[in-house]
């Protein structure tokens, strides 16, 4: 008889088909590869609205943003905060864009809430059970990212205090973790990917940028991520990538972005999966 896992809820014992999530016209989890773009944090109305504008253009449906951002260090920036929300709205309305924006505390999910379509938990707070209690009882999706320690069934078990709560709109996010190797920032985890697809019901995507922390390897990382299983990728932009406030040596430049995409589309099509971004000839003159 096979072991039972820990995480019921999480299992494809509990739930043998995949679990489809449709937010803002997306289905994550589903036939279509699910692209996310933008700035690690939010910096200015003219920075935002730049890449916002860029990424729908590609039809590029999803826009991240830190507004509050947790940094190692506390004289790095902090995020424009209350500012960073009210922009990040801004640019859905104007670009009809979904947003995804991190949670980094429960005393902020009230403030956060009505500004974003899905809700990020981010590394750090994947081991924080009592805020994933509590955002467990939201109607949002939520972005579990993993824990940069974490192993695969910690994360899963992390994705089950939430799903206990009663919302069951949870994406799982490989976005590498710390190994002996300090060649790049972390060390993407492409058979966590296909393992967690194998063990979970639930949609995982990449964040080849965290996980590299290079916009060199950032290609080569998503290329594999979708060849690995994964449902999506969640890439960092920026219209200034040098002048960057936060992460700028991992984000890419804006054509680069653009140039990456006929290649994504290709592996998608690959692994029997499409795309929703507009395909070479429609994208030459953005």
């Amino acid at each position: 008889m096979p072991d039972i896992p820990k995480y019921k809820l999480a299992s494809r014992e509990w739930k043998p088909e995949k679990t489809i999530i449709d937010v803002k016209g997306c289905q994550i989890g589903g036939d279509e590869i699910f692209l996310i773009a933008g700035p690690c944090a939010v910096e200015s109305e003219a920075q935002i609205d730049e890449i916002a504008s860029y990424i729908s253009q590609l039809g590029i449906k999803f826009l991240r943003g830190g507004a509050f951002k947790p940094r190692t260090s506390p004289y790095n920036f902090q995020g424009l905060q209350q500012e960073g929300l009210d922009l990040l709205r801004q640019m859905s309305n104007q670009y009809n864009l979904g947003v995804i924006t991190e949670v980094m505390d429960l005393s902020l999910l009230d403030t956060v809430y009505p500004y974003t379509d899905i809700i990020q938990i981010g590394s750090r707070n994947m081991k924080n059970y009592h805020l994933l209690k509590e955002i467990g009882k939201t109607d949002k999706p939520i972005m579990l990212k993993r824990g940069m320690d974490a192993t695969i069934e910690e994360w899963l078990l992390a994705a089950e205090y939430i799903l206990l709560g009663g919302n069951d709109q949870v994406i799982l996010c490989e976005r590498g973790i710390r190994t002996f190797d300090t060649s790049s920032r972390n060390t993407l985890d492409i058979a966590g990917i296909a393992l967690a697809k194998q063990l979970s019901h639930l949609p995982v995507i990449s964040d080849p940028s965290q996980a590299t922390g290079s916009r060199d390897l950032i290609k080569s990382a998503s290329l594999a991520s979708i060849a690995g299983g994964a449902d999506g990728l969640m890439i960092e932009v920026h219209n200034d990538p040098k002048k960057a406030l936060s992460d700028g040596p991992q984000s890419l430049y804006l054509d680069q972005l653009k140039d990456m995409l006929p290649a994504l589309a290709k592996v998608s099509k690959a692994v029997d999966k499409t795309c929703s971004w507009k395909n070479k000839h429609e994208i030459v003159n953005v």
